[in-house]
């Protein structure tokens, strides 16, 4: 198996624009940032970091176009900043979300577990429209999200090219990057993910 911890943080934008950052301590591939936006016409883009990373996230997920570019990412208590390629996005965090808080009284060992997590994702769904917490990350492979925290996304601001993306909002329509969308309301969790190999 293959797993990836870090942060998944989740923006609409007023343009419609919709942005998912993922932040990982440590992967396969150490530590990197990677972004998957869809805009209001629902072009598909991943923004990587190498070839490598691509072609993984790539096979995972479905893009319409993939660019490789430099990504850099900062996160501190209060603060996201991520810089790939033409887009700037500058998120400021909040509080613990009311399912955050509730997350935090799982124990990471379950929370992180594939078995568990199959079984609760038709709940996650009910819960949380267009989230789900296992599915198929193609190629015969399933795909596990373990979030063990998730605090709100107060403020945003983004730019693609130097054009504004607009402010901060709900992340609407869902994205369709593979079997599950982040939640609609803009948010950052702290997640283990894990790939199976072997289907």
């Amino acid at each position: 198996m293959d797993r990836f911890r870090g942060h998944i943080a989740g923006v609409g934008t007023a343009s419609g624009t919709r942005l998912v950052v993922g932040r990982w301590d440590e992967s396969p591939f150490g530590a990197f940032t990677d972004v998957m936006m869809e805009d209001v016409g629902g072009v598909r883009t991943l923004l990587a970091p190498s070839e490598d990373i691509a072609a993984y996230v790539g096979s995972t997920y479905s893009f319409d176009e993939v660019q490789v570019v430099p990504v850099r990412a900062t996160l501190s208590a209060s603060h996201l900043t991520v810089e790939a390629g033409g887009l700037r996005l500058s998120a400021d965090l909040g509080a613990p979300t009311p399912l955050g808080r509730l997350l935090g009284l799982v124990p990471r060992a379950l929370a992180t577990s594939p078995r568990w997590l199959a079984l609760i994702s038709p709940a996650a769904a009910l819960l949380l429209p267009g989230v789900r917490t296992a599915g198929s990350a193609g190629n015969g492979r399933r795909e596990y999200y373990g979030v063990t925290s998730a605090r709100s996304i107060t403020a945003a601001s983004a730019e693609l090219h130097g054009a504004s993306l607009g402010t901060l909002a709900p992340l609407r329509p869902a994205v369709r990057f593979g079997f599950s969308s982040a939640p609609a309301a803009p948010q950052i969790v702290s997640v283990v993910t894990t790939i199976s190999r072997t289907g």
